[in-house]
């Protein structure tokens, strides 16, 4: 039996962008515009909709063996979710082919796969069979997916009122506890708090150290790293990189991202984001406030951060946070305000927040800036904020002679910093 249980070869998504199906059509219709579609692909045109195509993957091959664990990075609108629905066929690719050797469980969205009219006890028995197990291997499982689903109180209520937390921690267990020999999980994780996304990961990991595979969507960088083998980076479609998932998630995070230069208002309209936009960063500068450093950061000295923030109406921020990232995605420094337990009153409009952080504990080298707002609370339990910016630019640390190294940390070392001003 060969090892490779996931093959796919010169995959091609393509969909027509703004173009609406007509419910009924003559055939003198459909014969006009079958003529049609031949002329203009005789004249190299393509069809008169062509310009409205839009194509989701392009030229995508790789193949799987069983017991990887394959991390699929990129962009939103990279073609991630396209590519997964794909190997879960939910949809046919346009062009090229996709061939699985497996049973595989599959977690796209929130509710995929229930009957919302169905409890979650039946729900249970109802996709356990769609996975071709017999009743009896599915009561095996029974009490393993509810346990750590945490849903025992609502067992018997029909799923569509559950919350989509709820929804999520039941579709994961389901998809874990049924041993698909291919699991395949998209960003969904990302509507659950933080508590049972780390459960997730550590369930994965246990499902992987069982020779099962994973094919596994995120943002989370530092998820990447932690659990998968391989990743692969979509861009545009494409599938821009291959290999190691240090590397990989290195050249995600530096494709789209300048220097940034210290003194220098630095335009953050273009950066790319996630969250609501309710309030959100436009533009941010930085300084060491030292001459002898050229007013770049240096090893154990002090930085100060001017974030300029719109907001749509007035309200009451508890966590603004300046993160230093390696390049390889490992968060390093996280200056927020939800450590100090300050919250942050902006008014409606453009405000301007100044954050100092006391002593940088980096040695000399590149860093990515990141940037967060959000309500705790909300963000917490729904992975939510206000703004994200994971890779806003590169950020350069410098060494001056007279302050020593930093430090070479592994995970992210204690700052002291404080907000010295908001206006």
């Amino acid at each position: 039996m060969s090892d490779v249980v996931i093959r796919v070869e010169n995959l091609g998504k393509r969909y027509r962008v703004g173009e609406r199906k007509e419910a009924y059509g003559t055939l003198r219709d459909t014969i006009v515009s079958a003529v049609q579609a031949s002329m203009d692909a005789l004249r190299g045109h393509g069809s008169k909709n062509g310009r409205n195509e839009f194509w989701a993957l392009r030229g995508v091959s790789f193949e799987v063996k069983r017991g990887e664990v394959l991390g699929i990075i990129g962009r939103n609108g990279a073609g991630k979710s396209t590519l997964l629905k794909i190997l879960s066929c939910v949809t046919r690719p346009t062009v090229g082919r996709a061939m699985i050797q497996g049973r595989v469980g599959s977690l796209l969205e929130v509710g995929t796969g229930f009957h919302p009219e169905l409890t979650g006890r039946e729900n249970i028995y109802l996709n356990g069979a769609v996975l071709g197990m017999k009743r009896i291997e599915i009561q095996q499982k029974f009490d393993e997916i509810v346990e750590f689903a945490e849903i025992e109180q609502f067992l018997d209520t029909p799923v569509k009122r559950y919350s989509s937390g709820m929804y999520m921690r039941l579709a994961f267990s389901i998809a874990a506890h049924l041993e698909p020999e291919i699991l395949i999980v998209d960003e969904v994780l990302a509507v659950g708090d933080v508590t049972f996304r780390n459960k997730c990961l550590g369930k994965m990991q246990d499902v992987s150290s069982e020779g099962r595979t994973i094919l596994f969507v995120s943002h989370d960088m530092a998820a990447i790293r932690r659990l998968c083998s391989r990743a692969i980076l979509l861009q545009h479609g494409y599938a821009l990189v291959d290999g190691d998932p240090a590397g990989v998630v290195a050249r995600y995070l530096t494709a789209h991202c300048s220097s940034g230069e210290p003194n220098a208002s630095i335009d953050l309209s273009h950066a790319a984001r996630r969250g609501t936009g309710e309030a959100r960063f436009v533009a941010v500068q930085f300084s060491s406030q030292s001459m002898a450093a050229a007013f770049r950061p240096y090893s154990m000295g002090p930085v100060e951060f001017s974030l300029v923030i719109e907001s749509d109406a007035a309200r009451s921020v508890g966590s603004i946070a300046v993160s230093l990232r390696d390049l390889s995605g490992l968060r390093l420094v996280n200056a927020d305000t939800v450590l100090i337990d300050r919250s942050i009153l902006l008014r409606k409009g453009k405000n301007l927040v100044r954050l100092k952080i006391a002593r940088l504990y980096l040695n000399p080298g590149v860093y990515l800036l990141g940037l967060w707002l959000a309500d705790p609370i909300t963000a917490h339990t729904a992975n939510t904020p206000y703004d994200q910016i994971e890779s806003a630019f590169e950020i350069e640390v410098v060494k001056l002679e007279s302050h020593g190294n930093g430090l070479s940390p592994n995970s992210v070392v204690t700052c002291d910093f404080d907000v010295i001003d908001v206006s």
